[in-house]
């Protein structure tokens, strides 16, 4: 048997990470660093969390999938976007917070010998892949950390999340976490 790479997968929500893990558990040791500073209010991140929670637990797909959790830490995401706060949703601000989040998640992976860093966030069709894929091959330059280019919601992939947020009965939030 060859042994799978280990990844350690940014993940935003629950929904998000259904699909993106019944795709890749399947060729990769899966790690999932939650950690969204971008949620507002606490209860908001406390329910994205426990929804997340909900799908590991239940999912045969992610039942060898380590939830690795970082503090909330809303502050960091105010002080980064505070010039940015105006911003609509998709411009500069976005892109500020992608590279909070998966900065983190590509610090982790490489401290903690994991093979190679992602993030689930591709899967929705309010994100721009291209800017998340920008973000994430830079970092992996910068830190020296092979960052997996995705577009998930492609291929049916966002509407098989709808439908594995179903079947769970995962929460499925309006708004990407940040209040405007």
């Amino acid at each position: 048997m060859i042994d799978k790479e280990r990844m350690l997968l940014h993940c935003c929500c629950g929904p998000c990470a259904s699909y993106v893990l019944e795709h890749l558990t399947p060729v990769y040791d899966i790690s999932i660093l939650f950690y969204n500073p971008n949620a507002e209010p606490l209860a908001e991140y406390e329910k994205r969390r426990s929804n997340l929670v909900k799908l590991l637990e239940n999912a045969p797909f992610a039942s060898d999938v380590k939830l690795l959790e970082c503090d909330y830490d809303n502050a960091a995401f105010v002080d980064a976007v505070l010039s940015l706060r105006n911003q609509p949703e998709g411009g500069a601000r976005c892109r500020v917070c992608f590279d909070l989040r998966l900065r983190k998640t590509a610090q982790r992976a490489k401290e903690d010998g994991y093979d190679v860093f992602a993030t689930t966030m591709t899967v929705s069709p309010q994100k721009s892949a291209k800017a998340l894929n920008e973000v994430g091959s830079q970092l992996s330059d910068e830190l020296g950390i092979p960052y997996l280019v995705s577009d998930f919601k492609k291929q049916n992939g966002y509407l098989r999340s709808v439908e594995l947020s179903n079947q769970y009965e995962l929460y499925r939030q309006e708004y990407c976490g940040c209040e405007e």
